[in-house]
């Protein structure tokens, strides 16, 4: 599904949010009173209406249709019911090789929502409902609109596709630890000093100290991900890719309705 002007506007505008949203502890002041526990339902209650505005975007743009609605729920109920098959088990979470999948056949404006609703509903199923879970369900959704930006769309298939595929996968999931380690890492107190977040240093030194953090306690966790990822990407991703294919090839997407008398 094509992204136009309104998708694009949309996109770029919840992504803004998102990063602001991540990134501002590190440009902060000491004084600041830091505390993810407190903006994160502001950013939850900012979320939902800009999501809404995405797919409202989209239909703009696209002619998005019941039909569109009906995977999106599909597939957004297939990576909730996916994640608890390993989530808290070693970092293996097998939902990142279908949202990339999803994400690369449907496009990134559709990746993004589907990401993003596939989160929400895993974390009601499973009761990680808290103040990660905003983060949690931009992160996913950057995962999957990434995987429809990939280049080669209509020409790439077979082998090289799930190589594409899976090289991206492994980064995303690897990436999504990262990023989801710097929501948390400047709240948790009790660390010692060499990985700690320090209100009011300089970047460079803030990013070096969270480098290390990550080092420390979340690599054993991202590259399991990323290499589960990778193998359900090669072992299942080449017939999930054409049953994909095959009903947005049935459901007619991008065919203009008409109505005959």
């Amino acid at each position: 599904m094509r992204l136009g002007p309104r998708s694009i506007a949309a996109l770029a505008l919840i992504s803004a949010i998102g990063v602001m949203a991540f990134g501002w502890p590190l440009l902060a002041d000491s004084a600041s009173g830091l505390a993810h526990s407190k903006d994160a339902p502001w950013l939850f209650a900012a979320l939902l209406p800009m999501l809404l505005a995405v797919v409202v975007a989209t239909i703009a743009d696209t002619g998005l249709d019941a039909k569109a609605i009906a995977m999106l729920g599909v597939l957004a109920a297939a990576g909730a019911a996916m994640r608890p098959l390993g989530a808290g088990t070693a970092g293996i979470e097998p939902m990142f090789f279908l949202m990339v999948l999803s994400g690369r056949v449907l496009g990134p404006g559709f990746g993004f929502v589907l990401g993003s609703v596939a989160m929400f509903a895993s974390a009601l199923l499973t009761g990680g409902v808290g103040p990660w879970m905003p983060f949690q369900m931009l992160t996913m959704g950057w995962v999957s609109m990434g995987a429809g930006l990939l280049p080669g769309p209509g020409r790439l298939r077979g082998r090289r596709e799930l190589a594409l595929l899976s090289a991206y996968g492994a980064l995303a999931a690897v990436l999504y630890g990262l990023v989801m380690n710097l929501q948390g890492w400047p709240y948790i107190a009790g660390m010692t000093s060499g990985v700690s977040f320090v209100p009011g240093n300089p970047l460079n030194e803030n990013l070096a100290r969270f480098l290390a953090y990550c080092l420390a306690t979340s690599l054993g966790w991202d590259l399991p991900r990323a290499l589960v990822t990778v193998i359900l990407t090669f072992t299942l991703g080449g017939p999930i890719l054409k049953a994909l294919r095959r009903a947005t090839r049935r459901a007619a997407f991008d065919t203009p309705v008409s109505f005959t008398s």
